[in-house]
């Protein structure tokens, strides 16, 4: 059975062959097609992704040559079964759940925040591991993107995010609070405008008994934030600093950044 990966570089593989397309744009209708799988994708959203707002009089036949590829290059493989359906006003591409690494990816992340709110943190940590496992990268990392692909990279791209931040709040409720440590310092140097990854930061800090350094994150927010937007921390990081201040670490609302988010991940 032909495998896809778009989780990182687009791939195809049949068992140990690899079946990648190299031709730019037959790699974008390809991709397309996987990102919409199991859904008429219109020979009119092809071109757009292919040319934009400008395509050139041979667009429909040059679209056609490019699934004709793609045909001709599967067909032939015995994993590859009846893949592709001519469909009007395009094609359809069948997939089974397991053969694309983004649907396998979101069942995942789907169960594990499933385990979470049931208040099971170390099996939610495995699943969403094995989640976050398949990416390789930015997914279509080797694809240009148009402005159909690049919507879609960004979805996937943010549903990573969302399975990273529950990742890390599973680890948290397990009090694995040093582990995170190092962690959360590359997070919030890669994303300095992110509040949340500074609050894990802080709140890590300071459970692991290190105050100071846990204070000395949140003036460096204080200052990421001044400088770049002009803004002072969110309520729930100024409740958090003086819960540190006061107590030496916070309590069970300082998690509330993540609320908020998991709300707008489900």
């Amino acid at each position: 059975m032909l495998q896809f990966q778009v989780l990182g570089p687009l791939e195809v593989f049949d068992g140990d062959r690899v079946l990648t397309p190299t031709p730019p744009k037959v790699s974008r209708v390809l991709a397309l097609l996987l990102l919409r799988a199991n859904q008429v994708v219109s020979v009119e959203a092809l071109i757009e992704e292919l040319w934009g707002e400008e395509p050139p009089a041979s667009a429909v036949g040059t679209t056609q040559t490019y699934v004709y590829q793609l045909r001709k290059m599967f067909d032939r493989h015995p994993g590859a079964g009846e893949w592709m359906v001519t469909k009007p006003p395009g094609y359809l591409m069948r997939l089974s759940p397991s053969q694309l690494d983004a649907t396998a990816f979101e069942a995942l992340s789907r169960q594990g925040r499933q385990l979470l709110e049931a208040g099971q943190p170390g099996p939610a940590a495995q699943i969403l591991r094995r989640a976050l496992d398949l990416w390789h990268g930015p997914s279509l990392a080797n694809v240009r993107l148009g402005n159909l692909l690049e919507a879609h990279a960004i979805h996937l791209d943010e549903q990573r995010m969302r399975t990273l931040e529950l990742r890390i709040h599973a680890d948290a409720e397990l009090g694995r609070h040093h582990e995170l440590i190092g962690e959360m310092r590359v997070l919030v140097a890669t994303y300095p405008l992110n509040e949340w990854f500074h609050a894990q930061l802080i709140a890590a800090l300071s459970r692991s008994g290190r105050r100071a350094e846990a204070l000395q994150a949140y003036q460096k927010l204080r200052h990421v934030l001044s400088a770049q937007l002009g803004l002072e921390p969110q309520p729930e990081l100024q409740r958090l600093h003086q819960e540190v201040l006061s107590h030496g670490e916070p309590s069970v609302r300082a998690l509330a950044p993540y609320q908020r988010l998991a709300a707008l991940a489900a």
